[in-house]
């Protein structure tokens, strides 16, 4: 009976137990029990015949002795070809549920992996490095996915030595004996050298982590190391981290070896004692020719299920040390959204209050936020998306009313969307980086690039909305990718958006346009954007100036330039119109873009 498997990547990779190694394996096994257990099944049935054909053999020899080309000889011959006809079956079946326990197991963990890395934000980066993570998902995922890839051979090799030792101390107590207590004992040997294996391999995985995390910070920071005139300095540190990790490889692999060598020799030293005894029973009389095929033929077989139960302890060791690791990344607890939500979510259309800077935003309205810092600014924007459930205690910030905290994470990513000021682009099509949930038409794409001035990126990507971006969208200027990722942030169209300096990468022009489409896309529905450029301030609804962390005073961008020192918010209308005045200077100098040739990025 063949079990039906659900399609990868499953739907829930579920909540792991994260107390132990062994109780993460166990845990997965369940997980993918009836797979495992169709598995184990076919596997008991592979080596019971084969463990039953030097039986069969035997018997055949015997009688054909006896009796010539007898019935009795092809009745023993034609069970001898049922049996391994059902051997091939089972046997080809039984593979491939091998391979599915193999990838249900290590993509299952890879899923687990994403998943934490998707929803710890920060928090990862800060406990692990890059490398741990990226050998949990490449290396580790899959270590601990072959224990349940070998547990059907384990279980069926030990299912046939059962049967063979019966066989066996039926026919001949004394060899029976001899076969029966001799592979345990020259398992035992092999069993000395698994635990100096389990010390290497865990030494070899740590260093392979550390190189992998140095490799991963000198690519991403390959074109300041240029600059800084450090490529050979990073370079020679790789080179000697890399010999570190070979000669931590060359230590597993001798032991490896010996443990290989050793398979090979104790097996056959034995195979060679049992076909001695053999042949001097069979000599006396004491045994049939037959018989003593069938004792070599059990002999030489047994040294089979003798390797694969040395190759799973090695297999089991890999998986251990593999759950140790993958479980210090699962650990890992997400930033924000860690515990249930416990209060119903707000109706739409309730503002959005943070209690810190008395920054109210009013459902329908576009609001700039001035700050003479930008970090602060920036810092009092990107805690109205709680992105940090700690710090959320110390500045709370409610919706209608009610905590952030206290809001089921998931749906209030539906209803708040915070894009940052330092875009973050992925590889793959441009219309999969801009449509995020996949919902969106190629209208509505189309629409979006448009408002974000976007359309010279359609002529530099290659088959435009089709065409790939590389990792990290590098192909794209500075200014390119900050309008990617503005776009993007339009199609998510939330309930309330909030945008961290959408334009500090692109040149006047291409700003004023950014500012006008925003504003009206984005008419009727809440916006805030953190921002000191008049371009933007005079098309939004109001402005709010924040200083020393409070919100001191709000109106129309006019409102604020015209108020008088002596009037209501004067003094802070008057430290506004400095901050803004900067940036007129700044318009007023000869222009920067990320479109013209020779001009530095980001240089407004």
């Amino acid at each position: 009976m063949l079990v039906a498997v659900r399609a990868l990547p499953l739907p829930d990779p579920g909540t792991p137990p994260l107390t132990g190694p062994i109780r993460l394996l166990w845990w997965q096994a369940l997980r993918q029990k009836w797979i495992l257990l169709t598995a184990i099944a076919l596997g008991i049935v592979v080596f019971v015949c084969q463990a039953v054909q030097p039986y069969l053999l035997g018997r055949a020899i015997d009688e054909g002795l006896a009796d010539g080309f007898g019935s009795a000889l092809w009745g023993w011959a034609a069970l001898l070809l049922a049996v391994g006809a059902l051997l091939i079956t089972a046997s080809a079946i039984g593979h491939r549920f091998d391979v599915q326990c193999w990838m249900r197991g290590a993509f299952g963990m890879s899923q687990l992996v994403g998943r934490t890395v998707s929803e710890s934000g920060d928090a990862i980066t800060e406990e692990l490095p890059t490398g741990e993570v990226v050998s949990a998902v490449a290396n580790d995922s899959l270590r601990l996915a072959e224990i349940y890839a070998i547990a059907a051979q384990f279980i069926g090799s030990l299912s046939a030595y059962l049967v063979v030792a019966a066989i066996m101390l039926n026919q001949s107590v004394e060899l029976g004996l001899i076969v029966v207590l001799g592979l345990p004992a020259v398992a035992l040997v092999l069993s000395f050298l698994i635990k100096p294996l389990q010390q290497r391999q865990s030494a070899q995985r740590e260093a392979a982590g550390r190189l992998t995390t140095l490799g991963a910070d000198t690519v991403s920071g390959l074109r300041i190391l240029r600059g800084i005139g450090g490529e050979q300095v990073f370079t020679d540190r790789y080179r000697v981290k890399s010999q570190e990790v070979r000669q931590a490889g060359v230590r597993v692999a001798g032991v490896q070896s010996l443990l290989d060598s050793l398979q090979v020799l104790l097996p056959g030293i034995f195979v060679a004692f049992v076909v001695y005894i053999g042949a001097m029973k069979a000599i006396a009389g004491e045994i049939t020719p037959g018989e003593l095929v069938a004792f070599y033929g059990y002999s030489a077989f047994l040294g089979w299920p003798l390797q694969i139960a040395t190759q799973t302890l090695q297999v089991a060791t890999r998986a251990h040390v593999a759950a140790k690791k993958l479980i210090t990344v699962l650990r890992v607890e997400p930033a924000a959204g860690a515990t249930p939500g416990t209060a119903p979510l707000p109706p739409a259309g309730a503002p959005l209050v943070d209690e810190t800077s008395g920054l109210r935003l009013e459902p329908g309205r576009v609001v700039a936020l001035v700050c003479e810092d930008p970090d602060a600014s920036a810092a009092v924007a990107t805690r109205l998306g709680r992105f940090d459930d700690a710090a959320e205690l110390a500045t709370p910030v409610r919706l209608g009313g009610t905590l952030l905290a206290d809001l089921d994470h998931a749906e209030l990513r539906g209803r708040v969307v915070v894009a940052e000021a330092t875009p973050q682009l992925f590889s793959g099509t441009l219309s999969d980086e801009l449509d995020v949930h996949g919902t969106a038409t190629r209208e509505d794409l189309l629409a979006a690039i448009t408002v974000a001035d976007a359309h010279d990126v359609l002529s530099s990507v290659p088959d435009g909305l089709d065409g790939v971006l590389p990792e990290k969208g590098r192909s794209l200027s500075g200014g390119q990718r900050q309008r990617v990722a503005l776009a993007r942030a339009i199609l998510t169209s939330p309930e309330i958006l909030v945008l961290v300096e959408p334009t500090s990468a692109v040149d006047a022009h291409t700003e004023a346009r950014i500012a006008v489409r925003l504003a009206e896309a984005r008419a009727g529905r809440t916006t805030l954007i953190v921002t000191a450029s008049p371009l933007v301030l005079g098309e939004v609804d109001e402005v709010a100036f924040l200083d020393d962390g409070v919100v001191a005073t709000r109106g129309t961008h006019r409102e604020l330039l015209d108020r008088p020192l002596d009037a209501p918010g004067g003094e802070s209308a008057a430290r506004y119109r400095a901050v803004v005045g900067r940036n007129l200077d700044a318009d007023a100098a000869p222009e920067t873009s990320d479109t013209h040739p020779g001009v530095t990025e980001g240089a407004r």
